[in-house]
């Protein structure tokens, strides 16, 4: 049986980029147990299963920005093409070009993941159209209070939508 994924490391690997929640080929690869290589060989030997909204590339400068917040180097044994990122839609087709036990697991955890991030995100979403609601019926000075929930509310999305970072 394979190792218990762990869905709060996934949800380290989200990145938001082009406005997509997205997983790295290379964090993906590590998941699987396989590497960057084999991943990326078997979706280019089943290309037609990832169309442009499941995977892309990123482009050079989405590149250099990634290797300068992970502080990586191309000279040094660093990657040296432009990595693939994969959406929910791709890290599910994946499951159909990788063949093993531990690809099963790691798909369950990685499309709970996703869906454990969707719904936090839909949650913050109505706790603030609550919070309009509660701030149009008190007076005004409830209004740093207010501010101060809403500033609570935005602090882990933006930890989500930072291009690279891990925490």
């Amino acid at each position: 049986m394979t190792a218990h994924i762990s869905i709060e490391r996934i949800e380290q690997t989200i990145l938001l980029i082009r406005r997509h929640r997205v997983m790295l080929d290379t964090d993906l690869a590590k998941l699987y147990g396989v590497t960057t290589k084999v991943l990326n060989q078997a979706v280019k030997r089943n290309a037609t299963r990832f169309p442009a909204d499941f995977m892309f590339q990123l482009t050079t400068e989405e590149t250099a920005a990634l290797r300068s917040q992970f502080v990586t180097s191309k000279s040094r044994g660093g990657r040296q093409y432009r990595p693939y990122v994969f959406t929910e839609q791709g890290v599910a087709m994946l499951s159909s070009v990788l063949h093993s036990e531990r690809a099963i697991q790691v798909n369950i955890a990685v499309m709970r993941a996703f869906v454990q991030l969707r719904e936090m995100i839909g949650s913050n979403k109505g706790l603030a159209r609550r919070l309009n609601e509660l701030e149009k019926k008190y007076d005004s000075q409830f209004r740093v209070v207010f501010e101060a929930i809403r500033e609570l509310m935005t602090e882990p999305e933006l930890k989500t939508k930072r291009i690279g970072f891990k925490t």
